[in-house]
């Protein structure tokens, strides 16, 4: 019966059956924008992102993403916050301060690396979104219960961002080569370090005395073995601090001012 009170017939054999609604669309938001954005990060690395890109992953065209994000730059930084968001820093606690700030320094560390290049964005930049200031006030907070200098800490703060990040881009760099050679990371890893032994190997010992004689020291341990081991330099110095001066001396590494 229709609204008419009419009863219905069938549709004649020649005419077009209408297409029926497909479900409905989830409307877009700044939220949905950023998770495809991450989609495509962690799939095809930074280099892939863009606006047209994302909204494709989206099935919309890339002007409708503008109403949400002003732009690939403002993308860029609520990325950045998004991945922030999360690491875990743990209440200070000054009998174990040091070892917080590993614990602290191995979560960026492994955050960081699950998204891709996503460190490449964060250098030159100084992040200010609330996940990224919990992170800055939790790891000064953590050095400072501990008894590290007021600049010391804040001086920290930045060396540290840039270790973690720094060591993190290095393997999102390696990530993109094993992509283009078609190589399983653990092969890939392999030819390549195979060819720097042989070429160290082959060096004329007369000239690189050193070098030959320790290349097994020179190659030995992976990524996470080297990153550990400077970690442990970054923070023994970031103790002599603490055992040699009183928190309130100085305003530089020098003890100037």
């Amino acid at each position: 019966m229709s609204d008419t009170g009419v009863p219905e017939v069938p549709a004649p054999p020649w005419r077009s059956r209408r297409k029926t609604a497909g479900p409905p669309r989830r409307p877009l938001s700044q939220e949905r924008i950023v998770d495809a954005a991450l989609r495509v990060l962690d799939a095809e690395g930074l280099d892939a992102v863009s606006m047209r890109r994302v909204a494709q992953e989206l099935g919309t065209g890339p002007a409708s993403l503008y109403a949400h994000v002003s732009g690939k730059e403002e993308l860029l930084e609520l990325m950045l916050e998004r991945v922030a968001g999360e690491m875990r820093i743990p209440e200070p606690d000054p009998e174990r301060w040091s070892e917080q700030l590993r614990e602290a320094a191995r979560e960026m560390y492994r955050v960081l690396g699950a998204h891709a290049d996503i460190a490449r964005a964060s250098m030159a930049t100084i992040p200010t979104g609330p996940n990224a200031m919990r992170l800055s006030e939790g790891l000064l907070s953590i050095m400072l219960a501990g008894g590290v200098p007021p600049q010391i800490a804040a001086w920290t703060l930045d060396l540290l961002a840039l270790y973690v990040t720094a060591h993190v881009y290095e393997g999102s760099l390696h990530l993109a080569k094993q992509r283009a050679s078609g190589k399983g990371r653990e092969q890939y890893m392999a030819d390549f370090l195979g060819q720097v032994r042989s070429y160290l190997v082959s060096l004329p010992p007369d000239r690189f005395p050193n070098t030959v004689r320790h290349v097994d020291e020179l190659m030995t341990g992976d990524g996470d073995d080297r990153f550990e081991f400077g970690l442990d330099l970054l923070i023994r110095g970031l103790e002599s601090y603490v055992r040699t001066r009183p928190a309130d001396a100085g305003t530089g590494p020098a003890g100037d001012g």
